[in-house]
């Protein structure tokens, strides 16, 4: 058996521009880090030639292409494996439209595990290039690249897509008085609504020829945020995320609503500086940057919601347990 640990993410900035119709033309970039939330996958050779595949339902079949779970089936296809095989997915949220781009932690995970068991030492660029190809060339999903990279590499990033086609994933080098610092700020909300990211991200998609001033504007602010992040600047990380939740707003129709623009200014009010929905927006998670002092009064404002704490995470997705024969 193999079991595999791989981290969900919260983007800061710049979410949008590593959609290939703007950084093809203009470049993008974005902010952002793994948490120290995961999605475990796990991978184990069966005595007979059956595929059984797990995760909120169980799927038994006898061919890859009967699977249902096509993001599981993709990466069997895409690894080579075809028989005899269980594949499980934990996670410790539920993946269905949290925001914290559980679809692609769930895709590098598996291929990470899928390539282990075939005994291959596969790097994290790789793995990051093969789960962009199944989400968006296989399935055609209408999403960007960055939560692959992010899940494959881990760490605080600054990632950056060039209009060649090629990734940077930059490190953010900050000292560890500072990370202690940005950890303690952030809070992470449950809004209580899954959402449909496809819906979002399809609009967003459509509008982005009719949006590129907006995304020329969050890919300077993912700039202004990284460079006020090394410095130092804590606070002002906060208000800039408040001036990107604005902008991206306006990506698509139903990135926000009437009940999370009601959190939000419940939470601005008691004292967070700014923040946004993680993900395509409509649901999920809600993100704040928020002072340690103001931070019961913010829980008070936001009772009805559930907090879930996290830190920061270095690492990406992980072999955490490996007991296995090279399959052949």
């Amino acid at each position: 058996m193999i079991i595999v640990q791989t981290p969900l993410r919260v983007s800061f900035f710049g979410g949008g521009t590593d959609f290939k119709d703007f950084y093809l033309k203009e470049g993008g970039c974005v902010l952002t880090s793994a948490i120290d939330k995961y999605i475990f996958v796990t991978i184990k050779k069966r005595f007979d030639d059956l595929i059984r595949i797990g995760y909120t339902r169980t799927e038994m079949v006898e061919a890859v292409d009967q699977i249902r779970h096509e993001l599981i089936r993709e990466a069997l296809r895409m690894t080579g494996i075809t028989k005899g095989i269980e594949v499980t997915t934990m996670g410790d949220i539920p993946s269905a439209g949290s925001g914290l781009g559980s679809s692609s932690t769930v895709t590098v995970g598996a291929l990470h595990a899928m390539h282990t068991l075939k005994g291959k030492l596969v790097e994290a660029e790789l793995l990051a290039r093969q789960a962009c190809e199944i989400e968006i060339d296989r399935l055609g999903k209408p999403i960007g690249i960055q939560d692959q990279y992010i899940a494959a590499y881990g760490g605080l990033r600054f990632i950056e897509f060039l209009p060649t086609g090629e990734v940077i994933v930059n490190s953010v080098d900050i000292d560890d008085a500072t990370l202690r610092k940005l950890n303690l700020n952030l809070l992470l909300f449950y809004t209580g609504t899954q959402r449909q990211a496809d819906t979002i991200l399809n609009e967003q998609s459509q509008n982005i020829k009719d949006r590129m001033g907006i995304l020329r504007r969050l890919k300077q602010l993912a700039i202004l945020a990284r460079d006020e992040l090394v410095a130092g600047n804590l606070d002002d990380i906060g208000k800039l995320l408040h001036e990107s939740w604005e902008l991206k707003k306006q990506l698509a129709s139903k990135v926000s609503n009437s009940g999370i623009d009601e959190m939000y200014q419940a939470a601005r009010k008691a004292g967070a500086l700014g923040g946004k929905i993680t993900g395509a927006g409509g649901g999920g998670f809600l993100l704040l940057y928020c002072p340690y002092e103001c931070q019961e009064r913010v829980r008070t404002a936001l009772s009805g919601l559930q907090e879930l704490p996290f830190r920061l995470e270095q690492d990406g997705s992980k072999v955490i347990f490996n007991y296995f024969r090279s399959y052949r």
